[in-house]
């Protein structure tokens, strides 16, 4: 999977986007420091251990680098920034079942507003495995000289080869 490249300059609405998902029953919000474990718990399931540790570095923030879409007292998606490394989106994903609803998109103009707040003008996707999704939704393009694997295939520290 490649990483992208997107510009956070012109970043569509996101307001259309919540007002839609609150008709729908659903809130996306910054989760709060005592539902990392429930949100861990949520991504172990629904995609890897290895996201639940990535994601979990968002609760070393302030504010918390995260987002997650809720209804009710259930988790549906979640997105996070600043995790795997400085400007950096991801990982994120929504339960299969709540997926199509427009969670997705407003998890990523969530976190991407967050890293344009923290004063970046372009974000790196990293490993983003639905390409033509960033493409269509934010504009992103695959970096060209990225074999694929970005920071995930590295055997060794990038400064130190």
């Amino acid at each position: 999977m490649p990483d992208m490249l997107c510009s956070l300059v012109r970043l569509p609405p996101l307001a259309p986007l919540l007002a839609a998902l609150n008709g729908q029953g659903i809130t996306i919000r910054r989760p709060n420091p005592w539902e990392q474990s429930i949100l861990r718990q949520f991504i172990e399931a629904h995609f890897s251990r290895n996201w639940a540790e990535e994601t979990s570095v968002a609760f070393t923030q302030k504010p918390v680098t995260c987002f997650t879409a809720w209804q009710a007292d259930q988790i549906l998606g979640f997105g996070a920034y600043e995790c795997t490394r400085r400007n950096y989106f991801g990982p994120t994903g929504v339960a299969e079942a709540h997926r199509k609803k427009g969670i997705g998109k407003a998890l990523c103009l969530a976190c991407l507003r967050g890293l344009q707040d923290l004063g970046y003008t372009y974000a790196i996707i990293g490993g983003a495995g639905p390409v033509d999704f960033y493409r269509k939704t934010v504009g992103a393009i695959v970096i060209p000289f990225d074999d694929g694997k970005g920071i995930y295939g590295l055997k060794e520290e990038p400064r130190l080869i």
